[in-house]
């Protein structure tokens, strides 16, 4: 995926603009919105249904190949809201590196890590680890998005996502709802 030189990234201010709209996420149910399988390094498919594996992540990601999969980074989450605000057009969200694409809030004060969530015939639990815009999050959507999702309150509004692992194998598809399951007695 190289990148698209014609592309013009959201400025600060752009991006500062929008942010009210992605803290309107629902809170407790949402839809998910995108699901994308990462075969191999660089490689994006947007697929319409998944199998979520509790050894595998997502099936057909190539998570469990690479040298450093972490059980509790099995699978990463973002924002649709976020998303859409930093990329733009939905055919860029692929870029961006997560599998999961919810209009859910996805905050540290909402989702604390230990919350499990219920996607689909699944359940996935966040993970303590943190989420961070990386390099080529820079590359692909622009320093200012990296700077803006990396902001201290930025990152407890987890606007580059969050990372979870699966529970609770199960198939999930566009449109399932994701809900927030009580903390457990």
């Amino acid at each position: 995926m190289g990148h698209d030189w014609r592309v013009t990234h959201r400025t600060p201010d752009e991006l500062q603009d929008g942010l009210d709209h992605v803290r309107a996420a629902p809170a407790d149910r949402g839809i998910l919105e995108c699901i994308v399988c990462r075969p191999a390094v660089d490689e994006r498919t947007v697929v319409g249904a998944g199998e979520l594996s509790m050894l595998d992540g997502l099936v057909g990601d190539g998570w469990g190949t690479r040298s450093m999969a972490d059980p509790v980074r099995q699978l990463t989450v973002m924002n649709a809201r976020a998303i859409a605000l930093i990329a733009g057009d939905r055919d860029r969200w692929p870029l961006a590196g997560d599998q999961l694409y919810v209009d859910l809030d996805l905050s540290e004060d909402n989702l604390p890590a230990g919350t499990r969530l219920t996607i689909g015939a699944a359940t996935i639990e966040v993970s303590e680890a943190p989420h961070t815009g990386c390099a080529k999050f820079a590359e692909r959507f622009g320093m200012d998005a990296a700077r803006f999702v990396n902001t201290p309150e930025n990152r407890k509004l987890r606007l580059r996502g969050l990372n979870a692992r699966v529970v609770q194998p199960g198939t999930v598809g566009l449109g399932d709802i994701i809900a927030k399951l009580p903390p457990p007695n």
